[in-house]
């Protein structure tokens, strides 16, 4: 099949499952090649999501869209991300935080993300943590609160974990107006989550399918 005819049937079929208009589709184009993007951007799709900064860096480059960084932040990569990222949906760290501040030469949209497991590995801040991350970020005029972000644990029921993420959302939002947006769901689960309440959702392989190019 001609690689344009699949990826616009795919991407049909994602939309049609979309049943709020309210909704953010980020393809996630992480190990997908440039020419992919492209299609993408001729197809109507302007928010792009990457996990590497190198691959970001490059795509953004040849890609005009809304660029979104999803990926574990690496202190010494702050600087390049800011330079192609208008989105972080990772942010999890203060010092982050601060330094991102100060080398990004325009104001970045951010997500805090959320840990409902409190596994270092996967990332994240407690909820009981949101609030003092969240009130740091104020203090940066350069960084833009505008919602959370949470990955499901591996082996966490979607709708029940989902559920929960909606609500830590919810509280968060009465102390900090401006975090309306909730990023959530993924090519296996983001029909339950946008059903839970999600804004923003993540899609990869049920858009671009399984195949994966190594740069």
């Amino acid at each position: 099949m001609n690689r344009r005819v699949e990826i616009a049937q795919n991407l049909l079929a994602v939309q049609g499952k979309i049943t709020r208009p309210d909704i953010t589709l980020i393809a996630v184009t992480k190990t997908y090649p440039v020419s992919d993007v492209q299609i993408l951007h001729e197809l109507g799709v302007r928010n792009f999501g990457e996990n590497r900064n190198e691959e970001g860096l490059e795509k953004a480059a040849q890609v005009e869209g809304r660029w979104h960084f999803q990926g574990e932040i690496q202190s010494r990569k702050l600087r390049d991300i800011a330079q192609w990222a208008d989105v972080i949906h990772s942010l999890d760290n203060a010092s982050h935080a601060t330094k991102l501040n100060s080398v990004t030469g325009k104001v970045i949209d951010i997500f805090l993300q959320l840990s409902l497991d409190g596994d270092p590995a996967r990332g994240g801040v407690s909820a009981s943590e949101l609030a003092v991350l969240g009130a740091h970020l104020q203090t940066l005029p350069n960084l833009n609160l505008v919602g959370v972000m949470c990955v499901l644990p591996l082996g966490i029921e979607a709708r029940t974990g989902f559920t929960e993420v909606a609500k830590i959302h919810r509280d968060f939002q009465g102390e900090f107006p401006s975090a309306k947006s909730l990023s959530a769901g993924m090519s296996g689960d983001f029909e339950v989550a946008i059903d839970c309440g999600a804004t923003h959702i993540r899609v990869g392989s049920q858009i671009l399918g399984s195949r994966t190019y190594h740069p």
